[in-house]
Protein backbone atom coordinates (compact mmCIF):
# COMPACT_ATOMS: atom_id res chain seq x y z
CA UNK A 1 0.00 0.00 0.00
CA UNK A 2 1.39 3.72 -0.60
CA UNK A 3 0.27 6.59 0.63
CA UNK A 4 1.59 9.99 -0.76
CA UNK A 5 0.88 12.99 2.11
CA UNK A 6 1.45 16.46 0.92
CA UNK A 7 3.89 18.57 3.21
CA UNK A 8 4.39 21.89 1.40
CA UNK A 9 3.58 23.40 -2.42
CA UNK A 10 6.19 21.28 -3.51
CA UNK A 11 7.32 19.00 -1.13
CA UNK A 12 5.46 15.50 -0.42
CA UNK A 13 5.92 12.54 1.99
CA UNK A 14 5.30 8.94 0.37
CA UNK A 15 4.56 6.01 2.70
CA UNK A 16 4.81 2.62 1.63
CA UNK A 17 3.25 -0.12 4.11
CA UNK A 18 4.44 -3.76 2.67
CA UNK A 19 4.00 -7.41 4.02
CA UNK A 20 7.26 -9.80 3.02
CA UNK A 21 6.64 -13.32 1.81
CA UNK A 22 7.68 -15.56 5.09
CA UNK A 23 11.09 -17.82 5.34
CA UNK A 24 8.62 -21.30 4.11
CA UNK A 25 7.54 -19.09 1.05
CA UNK A 26 9.34 -20.09 -2.18
CA UNK A 27 12.20 -18.26 -3.49
CA UNK A 28 10.05 -17.28 -6.45
CA UNK A 29 7.58 -15.66 -4.06
CA UNK A 30 10.21 -13.57 -2.50
CA UNK A 31 12.22 -12.11 -5.77
CA UNK A 32 9.03 -11.20 -6.90
CA UNK A 33 8.16 -9.17 -4.15
CA UNK A 34 11.40 -7.34 -4.08
CA UNK A 35 11.02 -6.77 -7.99
CA UNK A 36 7.37 -4.82 -7.18
CA UNK A 37 8.78 -3.07 -4.23
CA UNK A 38 12.13 -1.97 -6.39
CA UNK A 39 9.77 -0.82 -9.01
CA UNK A 40 8.21 0.86 -6.60
CA UNK A 41 10.78 3.08 -5.14
CA UNK A 42 11.88 3.63 -9.16
CA UNK A 43 8.79 5.10 -9.09
CA UNK A 44 8.50 7.60 -6.13
CA UNK A 45 10.36 11.34 -7.27
CA UNK A 46 13.85 11.26 -5.48
CA UNK A 47 12.94 14.43 -3.78
CA UNK A 48 9.88 13.15 -1.65
CA UNK A 49 10.34 12.08 1.92
CA UNK A 50 10.49 8.33 2.05
CA UNK A 51 9.17 5.68 4.74
CA UNK A 52 8.99 2.50 3.74
CA UNK A 53 7.64 0.55 6.84
CA UNK A 54 6.18 -3.19 7.48
CA UNK A 55 6.82 -6.70 8.78
CA UNK A 56 9.89 -8.04 6.52
CA UNK A 57 9.89 -11.09 7.86
CA UNK A 58 14.07 -10.66 7.74
CA UNK A 59 16.07 -10.94 10.38
CA UNK A 60 19.31 -8.20 9.51
CA UNK A 61 21.55 -9.39 12.69
CA UNK A 62 23.94 -6.55 14.34
CA UNK A 63 26.85 -6.46 12.18
CA UNK A 64 27.11 -3.35 9.76
CA UNK A 65 30.51 -4.20 8.74
CA UNK A 66 29.34 -4.88 5.41
CA UNK A 67 26.79 -2.17 4.80
CA UNK A 68 27.63 0.99 7.28
CA UNK A 69 24.85 2.97 4.91
CA UNK A 70 22.11 0.84 5.21
CA UNK A 71 22.17 0.02 8.91
CA UNK A 72 23.67 1.67 12.27
CA UNK A 73 25.18 -0.19 15.25
CA UNK A 74 22.51 -1.06 16.93
CA UNK A 75 20.85 -4.17 15.42
CA UNK A 76 20.08 -7.15 16.67
CA UNK A 77 20.98 -11.45 16.56
CA UNK A 78 21.69 -12.82 13.00
CA UNK A 79 21.14 -11.83 9.80
CA UNK A 80 19.52 -14.73 7.60
CA UNK A 81 18.52 -15.63 4.18
CA UNK A 82 15.39 -13.29 3.87
CA UNK A 83 17.58 -10.61 5.32
CA UNK A 84 19.80 -10.43 2.81
CA UNK A 85 17.61 -9.33 0.18
CA UNK A 86 15.86 -6.27 2.04
CA UNK A 87 19.60 -4.77 2.85
CA UNK A 88 21.04 -5.19 -0.78
CA UNK A 89 17.28 -3.68 -1.62
CA UNK A 90 18.55 -0.76 1.05
CA UNK A 91 21.78 -0.26 -0.54
CA UNK A 92 20.57 0.19 -3.81
CA UNK A 93 18.42 2.60 -2.93
CA UNK A 94 20.36 4.66 -0.20
CA UNK A 95 17.94 3.78 2.26
CA UNK A 96 18.91 3.17 5.81
CA UNK A 97 16.78 1.15 8.38
CA UNK A 98 16.09 3.57 11.18
CA UNK A 99 15.65 1.03 13.78
CA UNK A 100 19.41 -0.14 14.16
CA UNK A 101 19.95 3.87 15.09
CA UNK A 102 19.11 4.09 18.34
CA UNK A 103 20.89 2.50 21.38
CA UNK A 104 18.32 1.04 24.16
CA UNK A 105 17.31 -2.03 25.36
CA UNK A 106 16.18 -5.09 23.12
CA UNK A 107 13.21 -5.28 23.98
CA UNK A 108 12.49 -1.92 22.61
CA UNK A 109 13.69 -3.39 19.28
CA UNK A 110 12.26 -7.20 18.74
CA UNK A 111 8.81 -6.31 17.25
CA UNK A 112 8.06 -10.48 16.89
CA UNK A 113 8.12 -14.23 18.63
CA UNK A 114 8.86 -17.00 17.42
CA UNK A 115 5.80 -19.69 18.47
CA UNK A 116 8.52 -22.46 19.54
CA UNK A 117 11.55 -20.87 21.00
CA UNK A 118 9.63 -18.00 22.55
CA UNK A 119 12.67 -16.01 21.41
CA UNK A 120 12.21 -12.23 20.26
CA UNK A 121 13.55 -11.16 16.70
CA UNK A 122 13.38 -8.05 14.88
CA UNK A 123 11.51 -8.74 12.22
CA UNK A 124 9.35 -5.44 11.59
CA UNK A 125 11.18 -2.12 10.45
CA UNK A 126 10.78 1.40 9.44
CA UNK A 127 13.23 2.47 6.42
CA UNK A 128 13.50 5.83 5.34
CA UNK A 129 16.43 7.50 2.80
CA UNK A 130 19.79 7.86 3.81
CA UNK A 131 20.03 11.46 3.20
CA UNK A 132 17.09 12.14 5.72
CA UNK A 133 17.79 10.14 8.63
CA UNK A 134 17.97 13.37 10.99
CA UNK A 135 14.24 13.62 10.59
CA UNK A 136 13.86 10.48 12.30
CA UNK A 137 13.98 11.29 16.25
CA UNK A 138 13.16 7.48 17.67
CA UNK A 139 12.01 4.25 16.50
CA UNK A 140 10.76 1.69 18.95
CA UNK A 141 9.04 -1.29 19.55
CA UNK A 142 5.85 -0.49 21.82
CA UNK A 143 5.42 -2.87 24.95
CA UNK A 144 2.79 -3.48 26.97
CA UNK A 145 -0.11 -4.13 25.18
CA UNK A 146 -3.48 -5.46 26.82
CA UNK A 147 -4.27 -8.11 24.46
CA UNK A 148 -1.71 -11.01 23.92
CA UNK A 149 0.10 -10.83 20.45
CA UNK A 150 3.11 -12.39 18.87
CA UNK A 151 4.30 -9.18 17.18
CA UNK A 152 4.65 -5.92 18.50
CA UNK A 153 3.80 -2.52 16.82
CA UNK A 154 6.79 -0.20 16.01
CA UNK A 155 6.50 3.56 16.67
CA UNK A 156 8.79 6.35 14.80
CA UNK A 157 8.95 9.78 16.15
CA UNK A 158 9.68 12.17 12.71
CA UNK A 159 10.00 15.82 12.29
CA UNK A 160 10.98 16.27 8.35
CA UNK A 161 12.83 19.00 7.25
CA UNK A 162 11.90 21.18 4.16
CA UNK A 163 14.18 22.50 2.41
CA UNK A 164 13.39 26.31 1.31
CA UNK A 165 13.35 27.16 -2.19
CA UNK A 166 14.90 30.67 -2.53
CA UNK A 167 13.20 32.56 -5.66
CA UNK A 168 16.03 33.85 -7.82
CA UNK A 169 16.71 37.88 -8.08
CA UNK A 170 16.73 39.29 -11.80
CA UNK A 171 15.32 35.74 -13.71
CA UNK A 172 14.35 38.14 -16.45
CA UNK A 173 16.36 38.21 -19.58
CA UNK A 174 19.70 40.60 -19.07
CA UNK A 175 19.78 43.40 -21.18
CA UNK A 176 21.49 42.81 -24.74
CA UNK A 177 24.35 45.66 -25.11
CA UNK A 178 25.03 46.86 -28.58
CA UNK A 179 28.56 46.52 -28.84
CA UNK A 180 27.91 48.24 -32.49
CA UNK A 181 27.96 51.62 -31.19
CA UNK A 182 31.48 51.57 -29.80
CA UNK A 183 32.41 51.60 -33.20
CA UNK A 184 31.94 55.23 -33.37
CA UNK A 185 34.26 57.31 -32.32
CA UNK A 186 31.64 59.88 -29.90
CA UNK A 187 29.61 56.70 -28.51
CA UNK A 188 32.79 55.46 -27.48
CA UNK A 189 34.38 58.43 -25.11
CA UNK A 190 31.13 58.94 -24.27
CA UNK A 191 31.30 55.21 -22.58
CA UNK A 192 34.73 55.72 -20.82
CA UNK A 193 33.67 58.94 -19.43
CA UNK A 194 31.35 57.33 -17.53
CA UNK A 195 32.83 54.36 -16.64
CA UNK A 196 35.47 57.04 -15.23
CA UNK A 197 32.63 58.80 -13.11
CA UNK A 198 31.37 55.37 -11.81
CA UNK A 199 35.01 54.17 -10.95
CA UNK A 200 35.46 56.97 -8.71
CA UNK A 201 32.31 56.92 -7.35
CA UNK A 202 32.78 53.22 -6.52
CA UNK A 203 36.40 53.81 -5.25
CA UNK A 204 35.41 56.94 -2.87
CA UNK A 205 32.74 54.64 -1.24
CA UNK A 206 35.34 51.67 -0.61
CA UNK A 207 37.45 54.42 1.03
Amino acid sequence: MTMKLPLSKDTFATIISVYAPTMTNPDENKEAFYNQLASVLSSIPRTDKLLLIGDFNARIGRENDKCPLVMDKHGIGKCNSNGEPLLALCSEFELIVTNTMFKQKDERKTTWMHPRSRHWNMIGFIITRCGDKMDIHSTRAMRGANCWTDHQMLRSKVAFRIRQKHNRQGTGKPTKLNTAKLSTISHRESFEQKMDIALTQWEEKEN
